[in-house]
């Protein structure tokens, strides 16, 4: 297996400070940023601190329309179908709570679904009255296709699926269940969190209705930051949740109308340095490619999921041939806290996904489970070094 050539790798890792002095294996939980984005958000809080916090959001204005125009490039669709939100989380529950699903209504998710998605349709369950159907994963550990058919429903609205699992590195088939949800007019909520940054995303090729992700994994761009696609041709029927000044104009003291775009999702109030921060992140990953940095994830991936394999004392846990920087795995004679301390000792950084945050999947074993998470500006050597550590 030989490695892409289309990245400049020595110019990205001078780019990304500290990545000589740490091996960064948890891009899955905050991956290192390049350092124009830190650059752009200390420049903007310095100029806060200048002139006002008002001020200086009046003057970046360019900056921060950036923000929709760099998404639109990066998901190929339109500025008005793009919308800042804190988290993916935040982003995930206002797509859900927009649409008008009422008692009776059938949600079809998968045993792969993120928790805090999950949780909330379970808690819209219980409380709504929505009826909700879990497909489990096939022996390749990615949704079944034949069951996802076979669980639609006269009264079947949305299909929910997490596009890489915080738990678990497999693609799932997002362009198929996106087939399956236009063939049967339904709603299509796709969670990104894992993907956006480190697989190429095309809105339409998907054929999701919403896409929610976040800024600190794969984008390389800050904490506090996500993002929402909304697609236009169905944003007229979508009703957000709670509305501020923002996401409506106040017509008179009786009426209001909401903003014609998914800017209805937002709110006034933002971290401006922190959106202009990931409006910087994605610029980054623009002009290096989405392809080329699928490549290149893509083949480290596989490399550190074969070189874990080949260890006599660990237990690989995906399962398909459609694996992402994602890996996650076990030590046979060390739980997965030990295993973590090991590592971390030695410079490398990782994390452990608890059973207890995924009880479809994890949670039936009571097992919880160690991340590793490479991204595209770590090397060949770096996942030599996390091996020779796994297995002293």
């Amino acid at each position: 297996m030989s490695a892409p050539s289309a990245i400049d790798l020595d110019r990205i890792r001078a780019e990304t400070p500290h990545c000589e002095q740490l091996i960064h294996f948890n891009n899955a939980g905050s991956a290192l940023s390049p350092s124009t984005v830190t650059e752009m958000q200390i420049s903007h809080l310095n100029l806060e601190q200048e002139i006002g916090g008002y001020e200086a959001a009046d003057r970046a204005q360019a900056k921060q329309a950036r923000f929709y125009s760099a998404f639109a490039e990066l998901l190929n669709c339109q500025p008005s179908e793009i919308a800042f939100l804190e988290n993916a989380t935040r982003a995930w529950h206002a797509a859900f709570h927009a649409l008008e699903l009422k008692a009776g209504d059938h949600i079809i998710t998968a045993d792969m679904e993120y928790a805090s998605n999950y949780l909330d349709l379970l808690h819209s369950a219980k409380h709504r009255g929505l009826a909700l159907t879990t497909i489990a994963s096939d022996q390749d550990g990615v949704v079944d296709l034949d069951a996802l058919r076979a669980a639609i429903r006269p009264n079947t609205r949305l299909v929910c699926l997490t596009h890489v699992p915080s738990q678990r590195g497999d693609i799932q088939p997002a362009e198929e269940v996106g087939a399956i949800a236009r063939e049967h007019g339904l709603w299509y909520l796709l969670d990104a969190c894992q993907s956006a940054g480190q697989v190429v995303l095309d809105v339409e090729r998907i054929g999701c209705d919403f896409l929610c992700g976040t800024g600190r994994k794969y984008l390389r761009g800050p904490r506090g930051t996500g993002f929402l696609y909304a697609r236009n041709s169905r944003l007229q029927e979508l009703v957000p949740a709670v509305v501020d000044l923002h996401s409506v104009q106040w017509i008179s003291a009786g009426s209001y109308s909401l903003r014609p775009d998914a800017t209805r999702f937002e709110n006034w109030e933002r971290n401006v340095a922190a959106m202009i921060g990931l409006a910087a992140a994605v610029d980054y990953a623009l002009k290096i490619g989405s392809e080329a940095i699928e490549r290149r994830v893509r083949y480290l991936g596989r490399l550190l999921h074969d070189s874990l394999a080949d260890c006599h004392n660990i237990i690989v846990h995906e399962r398909s041939q459609n694996l992402s920087g994602i890996v996650t795995f076990n030590r046979r004679d060390m739980d997965a806290d030990d295993t973590k301390r090991l590592l971390n000792t030695a410079g490398i950084n990782t994390s452990v996904s608890r059973g207890m945050n995924a009880q479809l999947d994890l949670g039936k074993k009571g097992l919880d489970v160690n991340r590793a998470s490479v991204h595209y500006y770590n090397t060949e050597a770096e996942i030599e070094r996390f091996i020779a550590v796994l297995n002293s």
